[in-house]
């Protein structure tokens, strides 16, 4: 197995679960036995404002920060923050972003973040019942179905 380390940025605005998102992906990753780090940036948070985090998995990750335009992936969870953050993508880098998600079919508008992972999902060898586990494993109960049904809309099941 090549030593391929696979670059996630999920970005957005404090309040709409850019943490919790990155949190499930490194979830994922680390559940299937891979070597995962995390960072966060957190700006003004507390204030709706930018927050970013990184996530990096591969055989081996020596740093958590990915470094600008390496990313494979950038998740946006507001739009505004498309042109903030997107030098960290690379050339040929995937842009998940709400658009490519029908905001009108989700059951709680909280869960675009979720349904932006299914999004990606689409683009990584983890199976749907590895995400659907980390989903619940990071959000209570009471929001499980409502957050499966955004995740299965953003993946198009």
């Amino acid at each position: 197995m090549s030593n391929r380390v696979t670059n996630i940025v999920v970005a957005g605005l404090g309040g709409q679960g850019v943490l919790t998102c990155s949190d499930i992906v490194a979830d994922v990753a680390y559940a299937a036995g891979l070597d995962v780090k995390k960072s966060e940036l957190h700006g003004m948070s507390q204030r709706g404002g930018s927050v970013s985090s990184d996530v990096r998995y591969g055989e081996q990750v020596f740093s958590p920060m990915v470094p600008r335009g390496e990313a494979d992936f950038l998740v946006v969870i507001a739009s505004d923050q498309i042109p903030v953050n997107a030098a960290m993508l690379k050339p040929g880098g995937q842009l998940i972003e709400p658009a490519q998600v029908d905001e009108k079919k989700l059951r709680n508008q909280r869960s675009l973040n979720v349904a932006l992972l299914g999004r990606l999902s689409r683009h990584l060898t983890f199976g749907e019942d590895e995400w659907l586990a980390a989903i619940k494993r990071h959000l209570p109960e009471a929001l499980h179905e409502a957050n499966v049904q955004a995740f299965q809309l953003g993946r198009g099941a």
